[in-house]
């Protein structure tokens, strides 16, 4: 491990770079929109497409797949041939398969598109913010840098449904698809003027083997969690967690053979880098697998349309983006530890207001509840970021990218497969079934909320009525469950971020510094 003396100046980005970061700004927004824009025009392409059940599943899961799967090789190549030239190739492919897909003529080829569309926003992805690592040196500015593409990703997500819901208004569904052709088409004309070119010269070829087992390992992984999180605990979730497990392990030990790995796991020995992937890993757990319980109680509890509901979590995500923005200010002022830790007890707060909301009437206080859990998780997110890519060596920040985005999305699965499973668990353990209720309109709600709600609509409101009401105290008390869980697990880790980085000052340069300064005046900041 090495050091960087904080005491000798760093170069200030200037405008070019600033213009620079708004075009990597816009692919990063677009890339998260992808992510959740889909949700509202599921019915409408399933009018027109026809897809079994099965095949609508792989539409709305391949996309989150592939980028998951191949985050970590394509953060590697971009460190080998230029991360500059990995984003206009993955810029090129990501727009022609947008457009693909607007026109896709069944169900298979809109499969094969969102595959493409996957694997280019793989590409995509490590490679701005490893850009971004090399185009802000000075670690100030840095910080802002990251909270601004920090910003784009989390509140393109949030932002989806309702950007969803408003072309969809107005359009038909493959409209959903083509906000990426004139992105990538402005990402491809400036970036060779505003984007300056940084690769590895000493990195070696690429691993196929390497490669092969890295998708090997993730895939099955992120499949099992999300079949665990869909239909609770089976041989084929559990065979494919323990197969992905498997396939890791030998990914690992063939890594620490190689004398040019795919994945660098020395950049795991620095504890700055492992502390501040787990806290993002556990904020994604546990807001994962809140926000799934979110999105149903607006609809099914509520009783919003897809569109309403997208459109109250405008708020919510305005808030992710303005307490992202301020961590960097924030952290100069109170300190790294006390912001990351904070913030997660601050999220944990908003959790628990969620807890008192009823399964009648509570949609202002559950707002709300979310607007403060969105602010407290927004300079964590940042912040988190910012300490792993400051944590690498500049050669292998598209590396460091893609390992910070890979562990983010394995937080979230697992959040979403953990606690959306116990959740369920407890619904249906409180539900009681209304005397009178036909037997398959029982069954079905004693599966799921979601069941429940479409088989209320088939029977007579005298009996509809008692079975929704049963229905949500029951939805209410899992999400109360879960929102208990995930607040206690943010306090405890808000305890251990301000533990491991209370000490921690993202380093200011410092041109007037003379060559009198003892070493504990200057602290080292490791990568």
């Amino acid at each position: 491990m090495t050091t960087i003396d904080t005491s000798a100046p760093t170069e200030r980005a200037g405008k070019r770079e600033w213009i620079g970061l708004a075009v990597l700004a816009l692919p990063t927004l677009l890339l998260a929109l992808d992510m959740s824009v889909l949700h509202l025009a599921v019915p409408h392409l399933a009018a027109d497409l026809h897809p079994t059940s099965s095949q609508l599943l792989w539409i709305t899961d391949i996309y989150g797949f592939m980028v998951a799967g191949f985050l970590i090789t394509m953060g590697t190549l971009g460190d080998r041939i230029g991360r500059r030239k990995l984003l206009m190739i993955g810029a090129v492919a990501f727009a022609a398969a947008s457009a693909l897909a607007a026109w896709s003529s069944s169900a298979e080829m809109l499969i094969a598109t969102r595959t493409v569309l996957g694997i280019a926003g793989a590409t995509l992805m490590p490679s701005t913010l490893g850009l971004i690592s090399n185009m802000f040196k000075d670690p100030k500015q840095r910080g802002v840098a990251i909270s601004v593409w920090m910003s784009c990703f989390m509140g393109g997500m949030a932002l989806g449904p309702a950007i969803g819901g408003v072309l969809l208004e107005a359009f038909w569904w493959g409209a959903v698809f083509l906000l990426g052709v004139p992105v990538m088409v402005l990402l491809l004309a400036t970036a060779p003027i505003l984007l300056p070119e940084h690769r590895n010269p000493g990195a070696g070829r690429l691993d196929l083997v390497s490669v092969g087992l890295s998708l090997g390992a993730i895939l099955p992984v992120i499949y099992g969690l999300k079949e665990l999180a869909k239909d609770g605990v089976s041989t084929v979730a559990l065979g494919a967690v323990a197969v992905g497990l498997a396939v890791g392990v030998t990914f690992a030990r063939r890594q620490l053979r190689l004398p040019e790995p795919l994945l660098d796991l020395r950049l795991f020995q620095n504890k700055r880098f492992t502390s501040a992937l787990g806290i993002f890993s556990v904020s994604g757990f546990a807001m994962g697998g809140i926000f799934l319980f979110v999105a149903q109680y607006l609809q099914l509890v509520a009783g919003l349309s897809a569109l309403e509901a997208g459109l109250w979590m405008v708020p919510p995500a305005v808030a992710m983006i303005g307490g992202t923005m301020y961590g960097p200010a924030l952290s100069q002022k109170f300190g790294v530890g006390w912001v990351i830790g904070g913030g997660m007890a601050f999220s944990a707060v908003g959790l628990l207001l969620m807890t008192q909301v009823g399964a009648t009437g509570g949609l202002g206080l559950m707002i709300v509840g979310i607007i403060i859990a969105n602010v407290g998780m927004g300079p964590g997110a940042s912040l988190t970021t910012n300490i792993v890519i400051g944590s690498a060596p500049p050669e292998k920040a598209g590396s460091a990218a893609a390992v910070s985005e890979t562990s983010a999305e394995f937080g979230i699965a697992l959040g979403i497969a953990t606690l959306g499973s116990l959740g369920t668990v407890v619904y249906r353990s409180e539900l009681t079934v209304p005397a009178g209720t036909p037997a398959e309109a029982a069954a079905a709600a004693q599966d799921s909320m979601a069941g429940a709600a479409v088989s209320a609509a088939q029977l007579p409101g005298d009996v509809a009525g008692p079975l929704l009401e049963a229905a949500r105290e029951a939805f209410m008390t899992g999400l109360t469950t879960v929102a208990s869980i995930s607040a206690a697990a943010l306090f405890g880790f808000a305890v251990v971020g301000v533990a491991l980085f209370r000490r921690f000052q993202p380093a200011a340069p410092a041109p007037e510094a003379t060559t009198d300064e003892t070493e504990a005046e200057r602290e080292p900041v490791a990568v």
